[in-house]
């Protein structure tokens, strides 16, 4: 990871900005899940550290832009970009980030480079959705995990194609994974927002909801509910709410199992992927930590 570190550190100095420099610093501090990825599947490949450092400035750049849209201003726990800087700054420097990111990306094979371009495309259409998604109350599990295909997983997926790419693997097992990989780090993302902290998330315990996210523990939830619960659910979508009405929700989804139901299909994800790569104990592992996690 040093190695992608240093890359990372020389593609921003290549930028010539102080700014974007200082900007960048408040970014780090994330799992690099996309890069150690791609450095567990091409370790032997001298230009898995670059494409890891490109996937990770991807990746940092549409978080910032999802912060401006959700009008965060925490991202782990501390200011937001947007919030210290403003969402004019944030977007300016997510762009950077997309622009530099892909001026590397030529360099790697057209079937590589086509792969990480596209996920990129996908990964803004899904954003859209997940903004026009939360104007209203989604009770359709397919069509959430379909937008969280395109908005998370798809970037993971073409991580792990394009490393195995780069190391002579099969390139369809291992996209797969990571597909699987995707979805079911975001699911349980989904799961910590509602039982974790305020101080283990970095941000208010059950924000989804309140900024109109309805993830799989809710739709779950809702199909379980009786028709006045469910109307009861329905009016305190995309509210702030307080101690009463958070303590409703989730006493509702522990006497119908909503978090259970919805780590279930997760682990199911993660053993589908687990049996394309049953031979490579380092990604397994990736997958166990990620589903044990408590953050």
């Amino acid at each position: 990871m040093q190695r992608v570190e240093r890359e990372i550190a020389r593609l921003i100095e290549e930028i010539g900005y102080g700014e974007v420099t200082r900007l960048f610093e408040m970014l780090q501090g994330g799992k690099r899940l996309r890069a150690k990825l791609i450095l567990k599947i091409a370790s032997s490949s001298q230009t898995a550290p670059l494409l890891g450092a490109i996937v990770e400035l991807i990746h940092a750049a549409s978080l910032l832009h999802d912060d401006v849209i959700d009008e965060a201003t925490l991202r782990r726990g501390t200011p937001s970009v947007n919030a210290t800087d403003g969402s004019k700054t944030a977007v300016m420097l997510g762009d950077i980030l997309y622009s530099k990111a892909f001026s590397e990306l030529v360099l790697f094979d057209r079937e590589i480079a086509k792969a990480v371009s596209s996920s990129v495309t996908a990964l803004s259409k899904g954003e859209m959705m997940d903004v026009k998604m939360s104007q209203t109350f989604n009770d359709d599990a397919q069509i959430y995990l379909d937008m969280l295909y395109l908005k998370t997983a798809t970037l993971i997926e073409a991580a792990a194609y394009g490393a195995a790419l780069l190391a002579g693997k099969d390139a369809q097992n291992h996209a797969l994974y990571g597909k699987n990989l995707g979805l079911s780090f975001q699911i349980i993302d989904d799961i910590l927002d509602i039982t974790a902290d305020e101080a283990t998330l970095g941000k208010p315990a059950m924000n989804d909801f309140v900024e109109g996210k309805c993830t799989l523990p809710y739709i779950y939830l809702y199909h379980a509910l009786n028709a006045p619960e469910q109307e009861r659910l329905r009016a305190l979508h995309a509210k702030v709410l307080d101690k009463e009405e958070a303590l409703w929700i989730k006493k509702k989804m522990q006497e119908h199992k909503s978090i259970e139901k919805s780590f279930a299909l997760a682990q199911k994800l993660s053993d589908e992927a687990m049996q394309v790569v049953k031979e490579d104990a380092g990604l397994i592992e990736i997958l166990e930590t990620m589903i044990k996690r408590s953050y």
